[in-house]
């Protein structure tokens, strides 16, 4: 995949004072056409890195909260077409510049726009114009974001030893930003962007404000659940019973905002298995991750009450896992020569099996 420049704006950032004072200003250094690109240091800094962007993988839904690559895209009113949406119009512009200086103009509204996001960092920004020419004409633009390294020394003279170097930058966390998303090579979706970004920060959410994103999978599932909890709710303590009915929600609400959770034991398998079934339906592949003792369970949600059962004992737990065949991973151990017994010997010697005096049931 090679992309060849047409355009290159590069930025120096300085940010100074605490963040919510800080004096923002930026330096524009040059910019560069095709030609001059071809000759320059940067293109040896940036060589593979807009390949490697386009490549990098990425989900609409993604499996984490913080996923440092996120698909956007452009929000609009209904009725109302691409170009009523201001970060679209900032993309097209760069897109449209066929001269050094409409893009050079074009790169200093985006810079300025970049430096009024929350909690902005010093350093280099740089902003390419781009084609993937085996495809098409139709420019793509790359927004790479690389910060200040700290304590970085270049090996000077035998007297000196190191010698300190100022605002150096690093491609190694760079951040990114592709517009149009390419969703497969040569296929460009002009509704959606790409970013990449540290997944703590939200540099580029908090610059991109008329970008939506989609949400992650604990999202969507936290959403299912909690509509299935408060239809559970409303049915079983209907609104003259509000005092205990309220009590129940604020209960529900803490257990949802706690990071590890214990079992509830309030549904019945069956309104489990719908709720589950509907979440599934938006995302099939969803995982079923839980710890049974010390014992660390990862299945499918989709397999539970097929292939995944729990099971309650005396005040204890019991996990059960069906599948047609096992396959053990790197090393060996005596459980692979196991002949394994029936499911009803088994399950009988669980039932009559004692908890020691000194073992704490659940």
């Amino acid at each position: 995949m090679n992309f060849s420049v047409m355009y290159l704006s590069f930025f120096v950032l300085q940010v100074e004072g605490k963040e919510g004072q800080a004096s923002n200003s930026y330096k524009h250094y040059q910019t560069l056409d095709g030609y001059e690109y071809m000759d320059s240091e940067i293109k040896l800094f940036l060589d593979g890195e807009f390949a490697r962007i386009a490549k990098r993988k990425v989900e609409k839904n993604p499996a984490a909260e913080q996923a440092p690559t996120k698909i956007g895209r452009f929000i609009v009113e209904p009725g109302h077409e691409l170009d009523s949406n201001p970060n679209f119009n900032m993309f097209a512009r760069l897109r449209g510049a066929d001269n050094k200086e409409d893009f050079k103009n074009a790169c200093d509204d985006l810079v300025r726009s970049y430096l009024d996001t929350s909690s902005v960092r010093g350093g280099a920004l740089i902003i390419v114009q781009a084609t993937l020419p085996k495809y098409s004409d139709d420019p793509f633009i790359f927004v790479l974001k690389c910060d200040f390294e700290q304590k970085i020394a270049r090996i000077s003279d035998e007297q000196s030893l190191i010698s300190q170097v100022e605002m150096a930058i690093s491609a190694r966390n760079m951040k990114s930003i592709q517009y149009p998303y390419m969703l497969e090579e040569g296929m460009v979706d002009e509704w959606e962007l790409k970013i990449h970004q540290s997944s703590h920060a939200r540099y580029f959410e908090d610059f991109l404000k008329f970008v939506s994103y989609e949400m992650s999978i604990p999202e969507i599932v936290n959403e299912q659940v909690m509509e299935f909890v408060h239809t559970f709710v409303e049915t079983k303590w209907p609104d003259e019973n509000e005092e205990e009915r309220q009590q129940i929600e604020k209960e529900l609400e803490l257990w949802a905002a706690s990071e590890k959770r214990d079992i509830q034991a309030k549904w019945e398998p069956e309104q489990v298995v719908e709720a589950a079934e509907r979440i599934v339906e938006i995302k099939p592949e969803i995982e079923l991750k839980f710890r049974i003792g010390d014992t660390l369970v990862k299945g499918r949600l989709a397999d539970f009450g097929d292939q995944i059962h729990i099971a309650q004992l005396d005040g204890r737990y019991a996990v059960i896992l069906e599948g047609d065949s096992f396959l053990f991973d790197k090393a060996f151990s005596p459980v692979e020569l196991l002949q394994p017994e029936p499911f009803e010997v088994v399950a009988k010697r669980i039932a009559e099996k004692k908890v020691d005096d000194d073992e704490v049931p659940f």
